[in-house]
């Protein structure tokens, strides 16, 4: 039996997989696809964006350097460099199909901003994505099995039987990572509530008779959106009609070709199609993420439209936190309670992405109501603080847990620390254990620090910057647990690691 069973092998599941082998867990992942190669998932229409949260993720467990080899930008070869704490970042998206300028970003404005060799944004393909991802996993043990497609999922007090045919996978837990129209998700009873669409969207791979007809980028107008990506014949289309083509009808060229004249107000000629699907801005959340031992993470979690590239990113935010909680309960020594905060603390993150699409979604509707707000968030994008709002939504620069401590770094994403010597609260974490910084010059933190060995990592010495703190407990997942000013007590500290960490150790 073991430890934990994953349901999907995409970039959220492996992940997590790979949090919990880092812990030693004993970890299966189960994947219906036979294969991880598809167009899909490779370029052009697999490119999918990792913005600042998602890039410090890897950046904390040593993987920055193979992300940056997999990645690339659109006009070729190779990553995004360094990001400064007063550099901006280079690219920022768009919001409701009005594409921001990064220079408007105003970086001093953002909180608790310290240099890190991690970008802001880089670009990547799911199955380079995946590949990095399974490699990791394979080296840290994990059990990956393709082709196995999953139709039942019991559960008692003990454990977990997910089943594929005859064939039954018993673990102690069980994580739902299968996506959008999750299996787990349903044969486990999670309830899964909220909005119906109101268009149906197209990505499309084919040629164009006469692109020049095309503006090239993300277009808004008055009937819909399209986006013509710098790759020729790489296409992306909104229409506006309440997600009726959506699942019940084969795209067509010719149907494809009605669609992105509409939207584009063109007479463009779309001559062949190699590939298209549909999508649609259904948001959709669960209203639990966890029944008794199992578990939803990503799209399996919550849907929504595309827009923002926030899909991908919020799923490994759920990958971030999720592993080393439920390593923690598996191991034993996680304190009551700490399992269930994963549901409190990526639930209400889930439900404010949902609203972020839904609100994109009324802006870009096609009409007199539509166009009036258009006119009012352009106006808005184009001051430096509008651009910079819509910046710390989408980079998750603005992402704070209410952990019930008033400190306004409490909650928040560490700063990347660096140490007179030179080591980097990221290069730190790598083993995935919680990290104490004390930056105190009477190291009264030592002495209780050590109580918590082989859970926490005890650091000292004068940063470059210490943004006025005396210490700071970071959680595995980089989320700032406690922090002391220059007056902190060690009851402070003690109080917050026995949250998050379980009893000292004699």
């Amino acid at each position: 039996m073991h430890d934990v069973v994953i349901v999907g092998a995409g970039p959220v599941g492996l992940f997590l997989a790979c949090e919990l082998g880092l812990s030693g867990c004993s970890v299966l992942v189960l994947e219906k696809e036979s294969e991880p190669d598809s167009p899909w998932r490779t370029q052009p229409l697999g490119m999918r964006g990792l913005f600042g949260f998602s890039v410090g993720a890897f950046y904390r467990r040593g993987l920055l350097d193979e992300l940056r080899s997999a990645s690339f930008t659109l006009e070729g070869p190779g990553a995004p460099g360094r990001s400064d704490a007063s550099s901006r970042p280079r690219m920022v998206g768009h919001f409701a199909g009005m594409v921001l300028d990064p220079a408007k970003v105003d970086t001093a404005a953002l909180p608790f901003r310290l240099p890190s060799p991690a970008p802001d944004f880089t670009m990547i393909t799911l199955r380079a994505l995946e590949s990095l991802l399974s490699e990791r996993a394979v080296k840290l043990g994990v059990d990956i099995r393709r082709g196995v497609t999953v139709d039942a999922v019991v559960q008692d007090e003990d454990h977990v039987v997910v089943s594929s045919g005859e064939a039954g996978f018993e673990a102690r837990w069980g994580v739902g990572c299968d996506g959008g129209r999750s299996a787990v998700r349903r044969l486990a009873g999670f309830e899964f509530t909220g909005t119906e669409p109101e268009f149906t969207g197209y990505t499309v791979l084919g040629t164009l008779a006469d692109p020049e007809k095309l503006r090239p980028g993300i277009n808004l107008t008055p009937t819909g959106m399209y986006i013509r990506m710098a790759i020729d014949g790489h296409l992306g289309m909104m229409d506006f009609d309440g997600g009726a083509f959506d699942r019940t009808r084969r795209p067509t060229r010719e149907h494809l070709q009605t669609v992105l004249r509409r939207v584009s107000g063109t007479d463009v000629t779309l001559s062949d199609v190699r590939l298209a699907s549909t999508f649609t801005d259904r948001a959709k959340q669960a209203t639990a993420y966890r029944r008794g031992r199992v578990l939803l993470a990503g799209d399996a979690a919550h849907i929504h439209s595309p827009l923002g590239g926030q899909g991908l990113n919020t799923g490994l935010g759920d990958a971030v936190n999720l592993g080393w909680k439920l390593a923690a309960t598996v191991r034993g020594h996680a304190p009551d309670g700490l399992l269930d905060t994963y549901g409190q603390e990526r639930r209400p993150i889930g439900a404010q992405v949902l609203d972020w699409s839904r609100a994109q979604v009324s802006i870009m509707r096609p009409d007199q109501h539509g166009q009036a707000i258009q006119g009012v968030v352009r106006d808005l994008l184009g001051t430096r603080d509008g651009t910079t709002y819509v910046f710390e939504k989408v980079s998750g620069a603005s992402i704070r847990y209410d952990l019930g401590d008033p400190h306004p770094l409490v909650g928040r994403n560490a700063p990347n620390f660096r140490l007179t010597e030179g080591t980097c609260l990221g290069e730190l974490m790598r083993d995935g254990l919680g990290v104490v910084l004390d930056f105190s010059a009477d190291r009264r933190l030592s002495g209780p620090a050590a109580s918590w060995r082989n859970r926490l990592r005890y650091a000292t010495g004068t940063p470059a910057d210490d943004l006025g703190l005396g210490a700071v407990l970071v959680r595995p997942d980089g989320t700032v647990a406690w922090a002391g000013d220059h007056a902190f007590t060690p009851d402070g500290f003690e109080s917050a690691a026995s949250r998050w960490f379980g009893r000292p150790q004699a």
